[in-house]
């Protein structure tokens, strides 16, 4: 394998053929950056963080609850669970026992687009963390009596999570803003498709996506990747997976959606709760779409913080509210933008007439040169300490493969920050302001109350 010097910093592509080793970028603090692509297409990323005495290891796989079979929703988030009931080689006690002994963190998480397997290790434990995690992603044994008893699990989860208003209600607007696409399905599936799901069902999404051309291991902290990539071959030799010549699979590509996608409208669920939980939102932008670092800065002035427009609207000027803020969700082919506020029913509609306003405001008036050097600090800062986490530098190593088919360094994406412009803020939020508006409220409200969206 031939090994490439250090690159520039700025924005480096991820073949999926021709190099099977790179470096990719030196970043700040001699930490470094690294690439290969294993044989039958398995991509391991590494980051070697200086001085720091833990690992985290996470295995990715591109497919996410958007890519389930018809009838069986909520098929990704079940497999999620099943892979830590036992393998060929462990029981789930076994699996338990292995990260507890050298207390590790281990854990999962299912999204609309992708899956991911994850441990925190101490960096001498990275052979255990390589070991357990690949067995389960390639040797699970997926029994019927184990899909039996998670079965259970997973209904109470989905309970939980009913029983929590914000919850439901974040769900539902996905379902309102997106439509009948897939992305706007529940990651975990209702209890009526849970119910419907069964080991053959299980066993056959298993087969068709964990492959290896779709398999991304990620690790960051004191690691080597030479030693971490002799240690995953390994165990995906020991595994038996079927790897031949076969290069990655190809990434995610977003396509139009136009059919029942941001026509707009209003979803009320009755809840006897002590307070309303609503949800102003419009389609967004994909996950690609170069206006997404003024995205960035136009959430962090609109309701990224203590100073933004919506926290000093709602909560300091006027006292209608607890929790506010706004946020982002990005994906292949669409996104949603969307206002949050908890508060009393009956001040719902004051709420979300000012959410209204203040994105309109922005829209038409944009931000001022404070509010721009504030949101654009916010978002440096915020970026910047999360980077002292080595999970969330496992993490941006797996989408920069998944997502964006480029690694951008943090020097290159602080500069991006830094360019965003006033005029670029105002330029997204009139887009935003622009399309047609979703509404969700969940509260003791009759499903025909009108909120004046």
């Amino acid at each position: 394998m031939r090994e490439l010097p250090v690159r520039a910093a700025g924005a480096v592509p991820l073949p999926l053929t021709g190099e099977l080793t790179s470096t990719l970028a030196g970043e700040a603090g001699d930490a470094l950056v690294r690439r290969t692509v294993l044989p039958g297409g398995v991509r391991v990323l590494s980051e070697h963080v200086p001085g720091v005495r833990s690992v985290t290891l996470g295995c990715w796989v591109g497919v996410g609850s958007r890519d389930e079979a018809e009838g069986f929703r909520g098929a990704t988030h079940f497999l999620e669970h099943l892979l830590f009931k036992g393998t060929s080689r462990r029981s789930a006690l076994d699996i338990a026992v292995a990260f507890d002994t050298v207390g590790g963190e281990a854990n999962a998480v299912t999204g609309k687009e992708h899956t991911c397997y994850y441990a925190r290790v101490l960096d001498d434990d990275l052979g255990l963390a390589g070991d357990v995690i690949t067995d389960m992603v390639t040797s699970a044994t997926l029994r019927a009596e184990d899909v039996d008893a998670e079965r259970g699990v997973i209904l109470e989860e989905l309970a939980m999570n009913d029983d929590d208003p914000a919850d439901v209600v974040h769900e539902r607007i996905a379902e309102a803003v997106l439509g009948d696409h897939p992305l706007g399905r529940p990651i975990g599936g209702t209890p009526q498709t849970i119910a419907a799901i069964d080991a053959v069902h299980v066993q056959g999404h298993f087969r068709q996506h964990y492959t290896s051309d779709t398999l991304v291991f990620t690790a960051a902290g004191n690691v080597d990747h030479d030693a971490l990539c002799r240690l995953l071959e390994a165990e995906l030799d020991r595994s038996g997976i079927a790897r031949g010549a076969a290069h990655p699979a190809a990434r995610r590509v977003g396509t139009t959606v136009t059919a029942g996608h941001g026509a707009g409208g209003t979803v009320v669920v009755r809840r006897p709760t002590e307070q309303a939980n609503v949800i102003l939102a419009t389609t967004g932008l994909t996950a690609t779409d170069e206006r997404r670092y003024a995205l960035s800065v136009l959430n962090a002035v609109l309701g990224g913080g203590m100073s933004s427009r919506l926290f000093q609207e709602v909560r300091e000027k006027r006292g209608l509210a607890y929790s506010v803020y706004s946020f982002a969700s990005s994906y292949a082919d669409s996104g949603y933008f969307g206002l949050y506020a908890g508060c009393t029913p009956g001040k719902a509609k004051q709420v979300i007439s000012l959410m209204n306003a203040e994105l309109e405001r922005i829209a038409e008036d944009g931000i001022d040169a404070e509010e721009l050097v504030r949101g654009i600090g916010q978002m440096r800062g915020g970026l910047v300490l999360g980077m002292e986490d080595t999970g969330s530098r496992m993490t941006r190593l797996g989408k920069a493969e998944l997502v964006y088919g480029e690694y951008v360094t943090m020097d290159d994406v602080l500069a991006r920050i830094e360019a965003v412009s006033a005029d670029e803020v105002r330029a997204v939020a009139a887009d935003l302001a622009a399309r047609p508006r979703s509404l969700a409220v969940v509260g003791p409200f009759d499903e025909d109350t009108a909120f004046g969206l």
